[in-house]
């Protein structure tokens, strides 16, 4: 009898142990799952913040592309706008060939239509408000019925892309 109960005992101890090493090797299992999943998240956290970094990169690089474009454009076109001022120095000029002054008209329209494709405005001027930030005075003049620093003549059209001023307007203002 004594010898079933060391064999009992024995095999309780086997029991026991085999369950201390369950629990370990769980133990271990949870331990390694949890560094993995740590892990995990900051390659997760790393990954959405290169991509946070990317999308930026590409809208900044966007922007960077369209304010070039803009200049560039900009550039070209106020030195294409004294072209722009002769043309229209023609079709005011006195003709007599009627058929040449329709001409030069359909040449002049065409222009203003290339400047309106490309988003280049006049700045409005005669009957506006002097505003030193997009008109150019060149002299004033007294005139009781307009009102004062109310653009009563315009010298040379101004224009703008966007909110570029690419020529101010040259005007006379009312004192």
């Amino acid at each position: 009898m004594a010898e079933s109960e060391n064999k009992t005992e024995e095999i309780k101890e086997e029991v026991t142990n085999e369950e201390k090493n369950n629990e370990i090797k769980q133990n271990e299992e949870k331990s390694e799952l949890q560094k993995k999943q740590i892990e995990l998240d900051e390659l997760d956290d790393r990954y959405k913040r290169v991509f946070a970094e990317f999308e930026n990169y590409k809208k900044r690089t966007q922007k960077e592309r369209e304010g070039l474009y803009n200049s560039v454009l900009g550039d070209i076109i106020v030195n294409i706008l004294p072209l722009l001022d002769n043309l229209q120095m023609a079709v005011n000029a006195e003709c007599k060939d009627e058929a040449y002054k329709q001409g030069v008209e359909l040449v002049e329209k065409q222009f203003k239509e290339f400047l309106s494709k490309n988003n280049v405005e006049e700045i409005p001027a005669i009957g506006e408000m002097f505003d030193p930030s997009v008109h150019e005075a060149v002299g004033s003049v007294q005139d009781d019925t307009k009102q004062s620093q109310e653009i009563v003549q315009e010298y040379r059209k101004g224009y703008k892309l966007g909110s570029k001023i690419l020529r101010h307007s040259m005007v006379i203002v009312n004192q």
